[in-house]
């Protein structure tokens, strides 16, 4: 089994990966590959709505740039994580970007994300986290994903890179995060 996490962040390694590589460690502790995906430094255009994606029905977007990369790998995946800052109450621009156009591409090729496991995760520096949080499980939802819980919110509180290592609840949820993640995937596996 396998877990791509992607990272909405314009900061890469900042607070927003220290979170997820948290959730990480405890599903390699039950043998599941992870592998993390940054998006800081990389074009992910937003969709223009063409509908090229119902017509070729090929599991990618026209549009080519790195999106089509996280398209691939959120494919071949049994659990997907995204993961992103608060920016001004939401997720970063490049994570609706990838939300968009992915939950396009999935619902037009047979609904490809059906049954994965999806989990959020989310930084913040004070408030917003929530809207964040629910814009992506939103996305998890429409494609007919599999949302483990925690034991709070899946979010960290930090304002500056490695801020949110003194989240000690942040860092607490996390892991039971991906505890509940291994586990659920695991009980879908049988």
């Amino acid at each position: 089994m396998k877990v791509v996490a992607i990272n909405g962040s314009a900061r890469k390694d900042g607070n927003t990966a220290i979170l997820v590589r948290t959730l990480f460690t405890e599903l390699e502790k039950e043998g599941i590959k992870t592998e993390l995906v940054q998006l800081a430094g990389k074009k992910v255009h937003g969709c223009t709505g063409c509908g090229k994606c119902w017509e070729k029905k090929d599991r990618r977007c026209v549009i080519d740039d790195f999106a089509n990369e996280c398209i691939k790998k959120m494919d071949e995946a049994d659990g997907i994580i995204l993961a992103s800052p608060t920016y001004f109450s939401d997720v970063t621009a490049e994570m609706k970007a990838l939300i968009d156009r992915s939950g396009f591409v999935a619902m037009a090729n047979d609904h490809m994300f059906r049954r994965k496991v999806g989990a959020a995760v989310v930084a913040v520096r004070r408030g917003g986290a929530i809207h964040t949080f629910d814009t992506i499980n939103h996305f998890f939802f429409i494609s007919q994903m599999v949302v483990p819980g925690s034991c709070y919110w899946n979010v960290g509180i930090g304002l500056d890179p490695g801020d949110v290592e003194k989240d000690e609840e942040g860092l607490t949820t996390m892991k039971v995060l991906g505890e509940n993640m291994a586990w659920v995937m695991k009980k879908l596996q049988k």
